[in-house]
């Protein structure tokens, strides 16, 4: 449960990415508080099918995602994860 509260608040930007596992479907939202860098939110559903993604930015309130999932990717925007970042959402700025 703490793993799950504490996310990726206090980390650096270099942390590996967190992948959360949920019991039941729902739309559960998160927030950003004590988030130093930006990242992706990525809902998946019970088959690992994308649900929704978001680029959440630092100290954000609340980021819900459109629809109920049962598993939370965050993949902080570092150079590991530019190539991923890249082809979901683009090589937009994020």
């Amino acid at each position: 449960f703490f793993g799950k509260f504490i996310g990726l608040m206090f980390k650096s930007r270099e942390t590996d990415n967190l992948l959360f596992h949920f019991k039941n479907y729902k739309t559960f939202g998160i927030h950003s508080y004590f988030v130093f860098f930006e990242f992706l939110a990525i809902w998946l559903d019970g088959k690992n099918k994308i649900v929704d993604i978001v680029s959440v930015k630092p100290f954000t309130f609340l980021v819900k995602p459109k629809f109920p999932s049962v598993k939370l990717l965050e993949l902080p925007t570092n150079s590991r994860n530019k190539k991923i970042i890249n082809f979901l959402v683009g090589k937009r700025k994020i």
